[in-house]
């Protein structure tokens, strides 16, 4: 398991946030300022595995709070990210409370003593249901008290919608280790949103591609926006910028980029 963070040492969490954001590839949590919310501290491990289990996820997660002080520390407010591919986008028209099962079981396997809940996103007047990971929820709770949380599409969605002002149809492309989420945009309207898992940079273009040619987006024309774990250098870069000409980063404005050694780009969903 690899660490990577600031230096920064937190003397006062009066008024600090603590936001978690863990998947079966790694966690990480940034500490916020709860009025201005400029980030002072920021915290990844990556796992050298993709773990098989939610019990091994939960072994990792112990083990990083066992390591880590700042994780001990009291905090005004706890916010946990659950980052996974169990969701769907139901629009609120069609949604119905009592039907969240029947949401998921086309898309996904799940069991029936899976919690099934969901967000609301207000911007586009939809749900998100999904799974969320009880067994780190309740080791959370156990560490932290109540709090609240989210799937990560429902803040990747939430951030995208606020920052867009382009009229036409956009891309953004968030990319994780073995998964990638595309979003398309136009203006503030939400015109899809969807999770693709991914082995090899073929598999990558071939779900960018495919998703452009439904939505009849010219390849020579749209634009798309990374976001994540993914560089100039990166083989997926590569393959893409050869079929899609207008590709950019969609970096973060935050102060505390110029303190950690990474691309002012990823983490999006904490440090966006």
């Amino acid at each position: 398991m690899k660490k990577s963070s600031n230096n920064i040492s937190l003397k006062n969490t009066d008024n600090k946030i603590l936001s978690i954001q863990f998947s079966l590839d790694g966690f990480s949590f940034c500490v916020s300022d709860l009025f201005s919310k400029e980030i002072s501290y920021f915290a990844n491990y990556t796992f050298d595995e993709t773990v098989n289990s939610l019990e091994d996820l939960l072994e990792k997660i112990k083990t990083i709070f066992n390591e880590d002080p700042i994780l001990h520390y009291e905090f005004s407010e706890v916010f946990v990210i659950h980052q996974n591919s169990l969701n769907t986008l139901i629009p609120d028209a069609y949604f119905d409370e009592d039907s969240l099962n029947s949401y998921l079981e086309l898309n996904i396997k799940t069991l029936q003593t899976d919690l099934i809940t969901f967000d609301t996103i207000a911007e586009i007047e939809a749900k998100n249901v999904y799974v969320p990971y009880v067994n780190i929820n309740n080791y959370l709770f156990q560490n932290f008290g109540e709090f609240e949380y989210k799937h990560h599409t429902t803040i990747l969605l939430e951030k995208l919608i606020q920052k867009n002002e382009i009229e036409e149809k956009v891309m953004f492309v968030n990319v994780f280790k073995n998964t990638f989420d595309i979003v398309v945009l136009e203006n503030k309207n939400l015109i899809l949103s969807n999770s693709f898992s991914y082995q090899t940079k073929e598999d990558f273009i071939y779900y960018i591609l495919f998703v452009a040619e439904q939505l009849q987006l010219n390849n020579e024309e749209f634009k798309l926006y990374f976001t994540g774990e993914i560089t100039f250098e990166s083989e997926i870069y590569k393959i893409v910028y050869t079929y899609i000409k207008n590709v950019f980063f969609l970096e973060s404005s935050q102060a505390i980029f110029k303190e950690l050694d990474a691309e002012k780009h990823s983490n999006s969903i904490l440090l966006g």
